[in-house]
């Protein structure tokens, strides 16, 4: 009996060292992978060009959009401001002073909006973010003698 021929039958479809055919094989498995791997990366890349297109024109629209409402609701306060200078001058004002004074209201408005936005723009800079990655004061452990 031949040593080498039991080796055969108890390995099976078990492949030697020495096929050319298995490092073929694994070669064209690696070419075949890295095909998938750069297919995959395509869609990927195209499906976020699509959703970044899909965004910036949702941006646009929405940016119409809000300024179409910043002109009604102007229209709409101007509306409200003179009808507040009828309704003054109705009841015995001098039509300049219910202008001057619906004027002052508005600034008055103004400069509590501009406090408002003044206070809030700290917020912007991240203030605790950037505390937190300054590094945490050394300690000096000072020994009595």
């Amino acid at each position: 009996m031949n040593p080498n021929a039991a080796d055969n039958e108890t390995s099976g479809q078990t492949a030697t060292r020495g096929d050319p055919q298995d490092g073929s094989g694994v070669l064209e498995d690696a070419q075949s992978l890295w095909r998938e791997l750069y297919g995959l990366g395509h869609d990927h890349f195209r499906l976020a060009a699509l959703e970044t297109r899909r965004a910036g024109e949702s941006l646009v629209t929405m940016i119409v959009a809000g300024v179409m409402v910043a002109v009604l609701l102007n229209a709409a306060w101007l509306g409200l401001v003179a009808a507040a200078v009828l309704g003054l001058i109705e009841h015995g004002v001098a039509a300049s002073n219910a202008i001057l004074l619906a004027v002052a209201c508005n600034l008055l408005l103004a400069l509590i909006f501009y406090g408002l936005i003044r206070h809030k723009s700290h917020y912007l800079q991240f203030p605790a973010f950037l505390r937190s990655l300054q590094p945490a004061p050394m300690h000096r452990d000072v020994e009595r003698s």
